[in-house]
């Protein structure tokens, strides 16, 4: 029997649903007509496999406090074998209701005010909140550009560390500059913290958009040394587009560590769960593989399509094509526009709405960055309208 195909070229229309993406630049902005590639969500549905085990539990009719069953462990554990290669026990398993949340979960738990945290900028903006917000102070080691592709840079880390410091925030897959880090990396940026008995809170929501030529290895997958000092977070909202159903996976394999957790999630009142988000999660874990190909396919095929599209037609704007993500950075420098007008060029005269560079880091003043988990269509009339855009400025 062939493999179902699935549609990723039609999308799905989102305008008036109460949707952050797009209905923001409208509604909160004022500015109509504006195509939305900021927020890291998709423009696809959700799986078949998991929009029909949510209609088939809303059909029931009681949406009371919902029980975790085994199943829905069992579902994360076989996810993170079959995709990763990593086996994991189900006595490693707790949850949050959101990444974010977990990473701010894990600041109040594993931290005290004034301790340092080490984030490598430019880096996913709530790293910065949830550090400084806590009353913690940020320590960035800034990633470096260099080759045509964004590196660690150990030197600078190892010097950066002291009596104060005691947390790493990873993002890997990295968002937003893309990479997707390679397992020496990772082993070399281990032995670090291992050696200054860092703990490394280690954001992996992104695993699962990865392209040909590389792969996503887990941190705390090196060894049990460095598995006992991690605390993986990840969750099905990118890869399946059910970011809105707040359900996400926390795994921590030192014993001591996950109870500490667990304390804090019950000092929060944040143990009920989000029965959809449970559902969501088990069949997408569950159902979702075939489906996730695809996708990961037609993304790049995206990927792809952008970067010839600017090398050939926008040669101004430098498409930094992304290893993994489906989250792109455009290099905008050679226009020499002010970041407030280069923002204001996309928004107003482009009509394309995209995340701005420095909201990131300092790092990336000059640059913005582009989600491009759309309709092919969708994104060839958004680089239309930036080259036309352009092509008016440079008159």
């Amino acid at each position: 029997m062939s493999e179902k195909k699935y549609d990723f070229d039609s999308g799905i229309d989102r305008r008036n649903t109460c949707s952050l993406k797009w209905d923001f630049c409208e509604h909160v902005l004022g500015v109509p007509d504006v195509i939305p590639m900021w927020v890291a969500d998709m423009d696809f549905p959700a799986p078949p496999e998991v929009v029909e085990a949510i209609k088939k539990r809303a059909e029931h009719g009681a949406y009371g406090y919902p029980f975790i069953p085994r199943s829905f462990w069992t579902s994360i554990i076989n996810w993170m074998k079959m995709r990763h290669n990593w086996e994991i026990k189900r006595e490693w398993l707790s949850r949050a209701p959101g990444v974010v949340p977990a990473l701010n979960i894990c600041v109040q738990t594993y931290t005290a005010p004034g301790d340092k945290i080490i984030v490598q900028s430019p880096v996913y903006y709530p790293f910065f909140s949830a550090v400084e917000n806590n009353g913690r102070r940020v320590v960035k080691n800034p990633l470096v550009y260099k080759n045509n592709r964004w590196q660690m840079d150990f030197d600078d880390l190892k010097r950066k560390i002291d009596h104060r410091t005691r947390m790493l925030i990873l993002c890997s897959p990295h968002n937003p500059v893309g990479r997707v880090w390679e397992r020496q990396e990772l082993e070399a940026l281990a032995e670090i913290c291992l050696k200054h008995d860092l703990l490394i809170v280690s954001d992996e929501i992104h695993a699962e958009h990865v392209y040909k030529g590389h792969k996503h290895i887990p941190i705390a997958s090196l060894s049990p040394e460095v598995a006992a000092r991690t605390i993986t977070l990840t969750a099905p909202s990118k890869a399946f587009n059910i970011a809105g159903l707040t359900t996400s996976v926390v795994i921590i394999p030192n014993t001591k560590l996950l109870n500490l957790y667990k304390i804090q999630l019950e000092n929060l009142g944040l143990t009920v769960n989000n029965i959809f988000g449970l559902v969501a999660l088990e069949a997408a874990y569950t159902h979702g593989a075939a489906w996730l190909d695809q996708l990961v396919e037609y993304l790049e095929g995206n990927m792809e399509f952008a970067r010839r599209y600017f090398e050939e037609r926008i040669p101004e704007i430098k498409f930094l094509k992304p290893e993994g993500t489906y989250l792109a950075l455009l290099d905008c420098r050679a226009l020499s526009l002010p970041q407030k007008e280069l923002n204001e060029f996309f928004l107003k005269k482009a009509r394309v709405y995209f995340d701005e560079g420095p909201i990131f880091g300092e790092e990336l003043v000059g640059f913005e960055r582009m989600n491009l988990a759309c309709p092919r269509q969708t994104l060839e009339e958004a680089l239309r309208r930036i080259e036309k855009a352009l092509s008016e400025l440079r008159v």
